[in-house]
């Protein structure tokens, strides 16, 4: 199953930390978020990777493209046109396939999905954003999205405060708002599972938001579940949040990676 990730914005947020980088790529110990990301996922066999590239995309692809030479012990011979040679396995060598996907540079979020479709085909694809991490158990978010039979399965979280509330009942989104001022209840965690019939209710323009009509229309039709996640979640959309995952990954305490949890 294919892995979507939401890897365009600006940031403008976490500006004064992310100011020359892309915000998946603001690190969390040695490695960018987005990789984090995509660790937990692999944690669970899912290894296939489409990131949705905007702002600074390029920065995304440079860092995978050189992330070998970074990690591990090479040899350059220089004799030879400069022809490389690694000399050790580094223990992290990535199983991963990634598409590294041109979105828009000024793309909403619905417009980023869209405009990935045809990487999807007519399979069931998971999706979520590129700066968020949790301890989500993937395996059991997948067998949930397979026994209720709806279009998307959305993680839900409590909050912190300034996300988009939700209502559920019988674990069915009733309703959804983005960002209202003082929610009470459960937020839109990320970490979606989708079937391809998602792309039906998503368009391409620029302007299109994935968290407003297509998901409240998805919601309204009853066919928006709800997974709740009572563990570790948490965005990096402040230099605040910055700091505590660097502080969790920091004390060994970063519970959302197979690495350091």
């Amino acid at each position: 199953m294919k892995t979507v990730i939401l890897c365009g914005g600006q940031g403008t947020r976490i500006r004064d930390v992310s100011q020359n980088i892309p915000k998946p790529m603001i690190p969390i110990g040695p490695y960018p978020i987005v990789k984090h990301i995509m660790d937990i996922y692999s944690k669970y066999g899912c290894n296939e990777f489409i990131l949705c590239l905007g702002y600074l995309g390029w920065k995304i692809k440079e860092y995978f493209l050189n992330y070998r030479s970074m990690t591990e012990t090479l040899e350059i011979d220089f004799r030879k046109n400069g022809s490389i040679r690694y000399l050790e396995q580094h223990e992290d060598i990535l199983p991963w396939n990634i598409v590294f996907a041109e979105t828009g540079l000024n793309s909403m979020t619905g417009s980023r999905v869209k405009r990935i479709q045809k990487f999807i085909s007519n399979e069931t694809f998971m999706l979520t954003y590129g700066d968020g991490v949790g301890d989500i158990n993937i395996e059991e978010l997948i067998t949930f999205h397979k026994s209720h039979g709806k279009l998307a399965t959305m993680t839900t979280v409590r909050p912190p405060s300034r996300f988009g509330e939700l209502t559920i009942a019988d674990n069915c989104v009733t309703s959804f708002r983005e960002k209202p001022q003082v929610p009470d209840g459960y937020i839109n965690g990320g970490f979606f599972v989708c079937e391809p019939k998602i792309f039906d209710f998503i368009n391409a323009d620029e302007n299109c938001i994935f968290e407003k009509e297509p998901l409240q229309a998805l919601a309204e039709m009853g066919e928006l579940m709800s997974y709740h996640h009572s563990g570790f979640w948490m965005p990096m959309d402040t230099s605040r949040e910055y700091s505590l995952l660097n502080e969790m990954w920091n004390n060994e305490k970063a519970v959302w990676s197979p690495k350091r949890g």
